[in-house]
Order: structure tokens, then sequence, then C-alpha cells
């Protein structure tokens, strides 16, 4: 998921990568509990996402460890215990996988075979997001879910007459289920025109659409814009950027895909430029794509990753203050104007006793005060926005009167 160096070098050809995104839509606290049922898909209205006739603006964060954590009576309930702590900032969006290739609690143990002991750990992943927007907030949880290896048995367990083994709920009827994530970071660079991505993107989507049209759905990219781009040059973090095979708008403007996706890395992407660049850099990264979500796509564009490294030789935890809190101004600017920046995901939010799940973008949001404070005031000025109310009073309380 986060990139390590220039990111892996992915194969593009005849399979189907599955990330999950859980969506956790916590819905209006103004709903009734007995509403609960009656909430909607997450749809998309031009550039916004919509639910229920409300704009949606997407606050919240990764948590890749959900599935691998429910497979085991002895983890399960850390997947419960991060939910929430999602709900308790208002968050709205957890992004996490619903692929696992062999090794440790693997998804797939063989080519073309696969456990069900962890597909069932995905339906608790699902039914406990459910079981925590209903119960904690009256809520619609969501999750964005991105598919690995063999497409037929993936795809029929997620949008085919499959039920969740918890919920009896289809998967494909499901509105927990935001949208479908096609790949993590695709790369094809065997074929850096980007033909064989974008001709492979264009089979899939046309396959995943017939069969399940209520969910939103999404490649999965970086947000390099390819050779034939004129921003390759100007906003491509360096050269290098334009030769992976991919290109942010042409792959974005495939007409199954209703929301493009954009990570923010700019310390894996830089070696030699200092905190302040990195910065300046983030925001006129953040602010090309919006604009081409406004003007090309007419898509809402969603950050579904970012992060910044404490590894980096200057770091110092304030860095990470500031970092965030310019990627929440970018976007709650372009909410204000009801333009096509539609959210932000954090990379990666963890609890306690979880070291080896970790890396050097990792946080357990409630050991550091500021980063929860920043999360919260984030739930708190989009709400404002679209008015929804995310928050319980005691996470109300802790926003700042920020404007």
């Amino acid at each position: 998921m986060a990139p390590t160096g220039n990111g892996p070098v992915i194969p593009i050809l005849g399979f189907l990568t599955c990330v999950a995104f859980i969506y956790l839509s916590f819905g209006d606290l103004l709903f009734d509990f007995k509403r609960e049922s009656e909430l909607g898909f997450v749809k998309r209205n031009g550039t916004q996402f919509v639910v229920d006739g409300k704009a949606l603006y997407v606050n919240g964060w990764n948590s890749y460890w959900f599935m691998d954590h429910a497979v085991n009576d002895h983890s399960r309930h850390r997947v419960g215990a991060m939910l929430e702590a999602g709900a308790k900032m208002g968050l709205t969006v957890c992004r996490t996988w619903a692929f696992n290739d062999g090794g440790y609690n693997a998804l797939q143990i063989s080519p073309g075979r696969f456990d069900e002991r962890v597909f069932k750990a995905l339906d608790h992943v699902i039914a406990e997001a459910k079981t925590h927007g209903a119960s904690a907030h009256p809520m619609i949880p969501s999750s964005l879910t991105h598919l690995s290896a063999d497409t037929s048995r993936i795809i029929s367990r997620c949008c085919l007459p499959a039920k969740n083994s918890l919920t009896g709920i289809e998967y494909r009827n499901d509105p927990t289920i935001f949208a479908w994530e096609l790949i993590n970071e695709p790369r094809c660079m065997s074929d850096v025109s980007g033909d064989t991505l974008q001709d492979w993107i264009n089979e899939m989507t046309a396959f995943i659409k017939s069969i399940d049209n209520k969910h939103l759905l999404t490649v999965g990219l970086e947000g390099f814009y390819g050779p034939n781009s004129p921003k390759r040059l100007t906003v491509n973090p360096e050269r290098w950027a334009s030769e992976l095979g991919s290109d942010f708008v042409r792959n974005s403007d495939s007409p199954n895909i209703d929301f493009a996706s954009v990570h923010i890395y700019p310390d894996h992407w830089f070696h030699d430029q200092g905190f302040e660049e990195k910065l300046k850099f983030v925001v006129k990264w953040m602010l090309s794509h919006i604009e081409d979500g406004d003007k090309e796509l007419k898509k809402p564009v969603l950050f579904t990753e970012f992060g910044l490294s404490n590894l980096n030789k200057d770091y110092d935890p304030s860095q990470r203050d500031r970092f965030y809190r310019t990627i929440f101004d970018v976007i709650y600017k372009s909410a204000k104007r009801k333009r096509s920046g539609a959210g932000t995901l954090v990379w990666q939010f963890l609890i306690e006793g979880m070291e080896g799940f970790n890396d050097d973008f990792g946080i357990v949001p409630w050991e550091q005060d500021s980063i929860q404070r920043l999360m919260i005031e984030q739930s708190c000025r989009l709400s404002r926005v679209t008015g929804r109310h995310l928050l319980d009073k005691k996470s109300i309380e802790m926003c700042s009167h920020r404007p």
C-alpha cells in the first residue's frame, strides 16, 4: 500500500487485485436508530459524493490489517476497537486490505485456491463496521474493496449472490460497501505508453459494472501523469513518475470509473528536498488533481493515502502536524467551494501492541493528542460544510473554533 522506494512494479495482465476501503460513513446523529436501515448507497453527483441527497466529504484512515486480525480469536477485537476509535473522531472511511496472497493468514493460498476461513474474516470486518456504525452512532458504514488474483473467484464472493456469512446480506446489496477499487498503485513498466494498463482497466471495469452497478468504482492510482500529459514535467515529482505505464487523467477518465484516487508521499518521491519544499509540493500536487477533477474528469478526487515518514533525517513530530494540516486545509477549502477534492485517508492507524504491523508512517492516534485533535477538527469542519453531524458531544467539545 504505502510505497517503498519508487514503489512496486506490478504487471497488469489478467488479474484483479483487491484492497478493502471500509468506508465508515457514520451518517447523521440527527437520524434516529429506526431510520438506519433506510440509509442508501454512496453515490456520485458530478464532482461530489452524496448520501441520501447530502454531500459527503471523506475524513478517514488506512488500517490495512483488519482482515488478518479478524481471522484469529485473540486478535479479532482489535478491528472493533479501531472502528470505535474512528467513530469517536467522526471519521468516515477506513481503507483496509481484502487480499493476502501466500504466507500467514493468506486469502489466496496458491493460484486459484482460497481460504474460506479468511473470507469469513472479511465478512466479520464488514459486519463489525456495520455494527459499530449503527449502534455507537446511527450511521452508514461502508467498505471500498480491492480484490486480488483470480478475478472470477473473488468477484463472485463480492459481487455475485454470495452472502456475508454473518449478516446474510449479499455484498453487492450492502451499503456498508462504498465502492470497488481495482488495484493498489498500478504500474506497468513493460509498456510505458500506458496502453496495456488502460486496456485492462477498461475490461475489468466493464466486467464489474455488469454484475454490480450499485457501488462506485475507482482504479487505485498514485496520481502520476503519463508521458503524453502536459503536466508530466511541471507537476510530477521527478521524471521517473511519467515512465510507469500509468496516467492519472487517462486512467481515471475510463467511462466506468466513478472517482479518481491519488496518493501523497513526497518524502518517498524526493530525496533531496527539505520539509518546507515538500509542503509546497503537496499543495501544488493536490490542487493540480482537484483541477483535473473539476475541469477534465468531472469526478470526485479522493486522496486515499498520505503520510510523512519518521525516518527522514530532519524529522520532528511537529512536522506531521503541519503536514496533516496542510492537506486538510486544501480539502476543506475545496469542500467550501464545492470543488472535486472529496477527502483524505491517513496512512496508517493502529492500536497498542501492533508494533509488528507498523511502518515509518504508523500512528496510534490517541497516543498523539495533536494528531487526534487535527482529525476531529477536520471532521467538525467538513460536517459544518455538509450539514452532517458526525461526532458525539464530547468530541465536538474538542474541536477548535478555527474556521
